[in-house]
């Protein structure tokens, strides 16, 4: 038998000890080691988070950090199959808490704050000086013009809820800021003088604005770290905030406008700030409508000395109540009769958008164009109880929450669940924390008003006839406005 020389197993060796340590030239790629951790980080916050991912000095660790505003993360988290980043930083836990209700995922989660901006009113130089010496939100709020972000989508609006309740004119001062809710940009000074901001925002205008504090402390922005539920790189999420936590980040802190975590106030609970939101709503009468109209066959009968049929005035009721409600207000339509849209007796029309949102998109012109479906039934129990309950599913604190059925007729799908199944699921879904009255309209002369009172009944909801549908118009305005105005600014 022949030997192999030595020379050639010695050559072999060689190899195989090159290949281990990473011999230049035969070394692995860098990507074999590559481990990556996916950051959503509200705009302020996120060149910090990059400092910081930058200090780790590990080849092996990448971090990719995503700066997206938190409202559009929250609904992209509470979106059906949404694929979720490992960490979110959002500029308040108050998101965590909204984002958490609406079931973005399965288990609870906390963040970990990891910097804070106090909520200030930045008045202009012009207001402060004519309010003068001491500057207080007291005499601010009640000498100029302010405004205010909507509280059920902004956290520095309801950081601002909790500064005014404290003050000896709440009342006065709350219903002078609900006429005043615009959003935040660069052009909020053309209509307020003074309006409710983070610290951080008040400096990036660089002296333009005056920053007055709340005295007492109302809960400041906290950017709490979360690392999400699904998340698989729980490891280098520690090391991560670990290095946001160390003194050392102080000064990256300090060079982007933001503090240390500072919580010596906390953000209040989901059932105190429901209830503050609630108190709001009261004030600046903003609703969140679902509505579920009616376009069975029957809808198509027409109205003598109208020249439309009954969906040509119902359709003009419901495009008159876009005008009853302020343009904060959200609507969601959806129209039922049988079979709609496949075994389905019900199919969306009008995505739940603000009223304001649906002018800008051609909404009405979509409601103008819908038609009775010829021979079509009423799937009146099917489809009031798939509306009822997503409604309730994301009912938004804040807002009056209702639903709106709108019919002619009575249920006539056999197929579907009976009127003491509808009632019991009914009564399982309130909450007397998150009201969800279900108003009933009962349109010309073949509605059962014993049917709809019963339902709307089991929801602490009213019920509505208009035998004659010409007084279609009428009906809906008060139906809605027993609901969108709450004592003790409107008599029940």
């Amino acid at each position: 038998m022949l030997r192999r020389p030595p020379v050639v197993l010695g050559t072999l060796l060689v190899l195989a000890v090159a290949l281990w340590v990473g011999y230049p030239h035969l070394q692995f790629s860098s990507a074999d080691c590559t481990r990556t951790l996916r950051v959503t980080a509200t705009p302020e916050i996120a060149p910090v988070v990059e400092a910081a991912a930058d200090r780790l000095g590990d080849a092996c660790a990448r971090v990719l950090v995503t700066p997206q505003e938190s409202a559009a993360t929250a609904d992209v988290l509470a979106g059906p199959q949404a694929r979720q980043p490992d960490v979110w930083i959002p500029e308040s836990t108050v998101w965590l808490q909204r984002t958490q209700a609406r079931r973005a995922w399965d288990l609870p989660v906390g963040g970990t704050s990891v910097a804070s901006s106090p909520v200030v009113l930045g008045v202009t130089k012009v207001a402060a000086d004519r309010v003068g010496t001491p500057l207080t939100w007291g005499r601010v709020l009640g000498d100029v013009v302010a405004g205010l972000p909507d509280p059920v989508q902004d956290p520095v609006g309801l950081s601002t809820l909790l500064g005014v309740r404290t003050l000896p004119a709440a009342t006065m001062v709350l219903r002078g800021l609900s006429q005043h809710v615009v959003r935040p940009g660069a052009d909020v000074y053309e209509h307020v003088a003074a309006y409710p901001m983070s610290e951080h925002d008040v400096l990036v205008h660089a002296g333009d604005l005056v920053a007055v504090a709340a005295d007492p402390p109302v809960p400041s922005l906290d950017y709490p770290y979360t690392v999400l539920p699904r998340s698989t790189e729980r490891a280098l999420a520690q090391r991560l905030l670990a290095e946001l936590l160390d003194t050392g980040a102080t000064a990256t802190l300090t060079a982007h406008h933001l503090h240390p975590p500072d919580t010596a106030v906390p953000v209040p609970d989901t059932d105190v700030a429901d209830e503050m939101l609630n108190q709001w709503a009261a004030i600046n009468l903003s609703g969140r409508l679902s509505i579920l109209m009616d376009v069975s066959g029957s809808m198509a009968q027409s109205v003598p000395g109208t020249g439309l049929d009954r969906m040509g005035v119902t359709l003009a009721a419901t495009e008159a109540g876009f005008g009853m409600v302020k343009p904060t207000t959200k609507v969601g339509l959806t129209l039922f009769s049988t079979t709609l849209d496949g075994d389905r007796d019900y199919e969306d029309l009008l995505p739940m958008r603000t009223v304001a949102e649906h002018r800008e998109q051609g909404a009405l012109d979509r409601l103008r164009a819908v038609s009775a479906i010829p021979n079509g039934a009423t799937g009146l129990y099917d489809s009031t109880a798939v509306t009822y309950r997503t409604a309730r599913e994301q009912w938004e604190p804040g807002r009056l929450n209702v639903v709106v059925v709108m019919t002619d007729g009575r249920n006539e799908d056999s197929d579907g669940i009976d009127l003491d199944t509808l009632l019991a699921d009914l009564r399982a879904l309130q909450d007397p924390r998150r009201p969800l009255p279900l108003i009933a309209i009962g349109i010309g002369p073949d509605a059962s008003l014993d049917e709809l009172t019963t339902m709307a009944t089991a929801t602490g909801g009213r019920a509505f006839t208009a035998p004659d549908p010409t007084a279609l118009p009428t009906i809906f305005y008060t139906a809605l406005s027993s609901m969108l105005c709450q004592p003790p600014l409107c008599k029940p």
